[in-house]
């Protein structure tokens, strides 16, 4: 397809995005060339333009929570067809065949290359995926509502499978665009949930207690009952003692997300008795395949607040100050 589109760049890092037009991308030959529908946007986001994840592809679209539609695809792209409505997600590609690509850790990579980051992802009318990644959504959700289920949903339900499916009390430490999708699967399941927020933040605590949540508090404070595991969402290292003194014995305190501030020293005490940290990173496809079937089933309902593209920097600003309640999403109209 010829012509130009409308994105939002960003040039250098810890700078406001512009917008641009660009030439509409040509797909290679696995690719898809996509026509955007909505693009949320997620706190990784924050993370590239603010600089804390190193040596992003400058000029960079960012975006990875994408909802589109293809429109052409590559001469070797077969696997979906034109018009499919499709959503892609963080992990854009990797190579099938590493040591952890066959082991099933696809998100693992070495070789792995992410939207939004190391592609241009889906801040923009037009944007190419690979056919690998891109996944049919659920027709129960339109496309502004489906756009967080690609990575809020997708890494918080990795987040809540790396917990272990026997934790039934569960601590959400941050309860943002993932925490409000996840307390709705970790109810589904029959586990029970307890919020933590930013000490003071009310609005925060009883959204969270609207979706389900037993308990809703301050992140500095200690539970009514010690936790079988702890998510953390929040991009803070300090939550991490703070969610070992909250879980019991054999907890299980998982990471959330792909960047977060340093980890204070703590005492050995409250890491004995086979309590765990571990990280989640990434996503599979596997996990992808699994929530998307899963999520209408709950179902998952997103609660979101919409921006045109070209406000993609204010919508960037309320997430940064955690003014946010669910997620932030991108209407992209692409030209007709």
């Amino acid at each position: 397809m010829e012509g130009s589109m409308r994105a939002m760049v960003l040039r250098e890092v810890g700078q406001p995005l512009h917008e641009t037009r660009l030439p509409i991308p040509r797909p290679g030959p696995e690719e898809l060339l996509l026509r955007v529908r909505a693009c949320a946007v997620c706190r990784t986001d924050l993370h590239v333009v603010d600089g804390e994840l190193p040596k992003p592809k400058l000029p960079l679209v960012p975006g990875h929570e994408i909802v589109a539609t293809v429109e052409a695809a590559g001469e070797r792209a077969t696997a979906i067809p034109v018009g499919t409505r499709v959503g892609v997600p963080w992990l854009g590609w990797s190579c099938g065949h590493c040591r952890f690509c066959l082991a099933g850790q696809e998100n693992l990579c070495e070789q792995a290359r992410f939207t939004g980051y190391q592609l241009d992802g889906g801040y923009a009318e037009f944007t190419v995926a690979h056919q690998r990644f891109c996944f049919p959504l659920p027709p129960e959700y339109t496309d502004v509502h489906a756009a967080p289920l690609m990575c809020a949903g997708l890494i918080g339900f990795r987040s809540l499978r790396m917990a272990g499916r026997e934790r039934r009390l569960l601590g959400f430490y941050g309860f943002g665009a993932a925490a409000h999708l996840l307390i709705q699967v970790a109810r589904h399941q029959g586990r029970r949930v307890f919020a933590f927020t930013r000490p003071g933040d009310v609005e925060g605590q009883r959204f969270a207690r609207e979706l389900g949540a037993e308990w809703a508090g301050d992140s500095d404070t200690v539970p009514p009952e010690r936790l079988d595991a702890a998510i953390l969402f929040a991009p803070v290292g300090a939550l991490v003692p703070a969610a070992l003194r909250a879980v019991d014995k054999a907890g299980v305190v998982v990471c959330g997300g792909i960047h977060m501030s340093d980890i204070p020293a703590f005492p050995y005490a409250l890491l004995w008795e086979e309590r765990v940290v571990r990280s989640v990173a990434n996503l599979t496809r596997a996990d992808a395949l699994d929530f998307l079937a899963l999520a209408p089933k709950v179902p998952v309902r997103t609660l979101v607040q919409t921006f045109p593209l070209s406000a993609a920097n204010d919508a960037l600003t309320a997430l940064r100050r955690g003014q946010v309640h669910g997620a932030a999403v991108l209407e992209v109209a692409a030209l007709g």
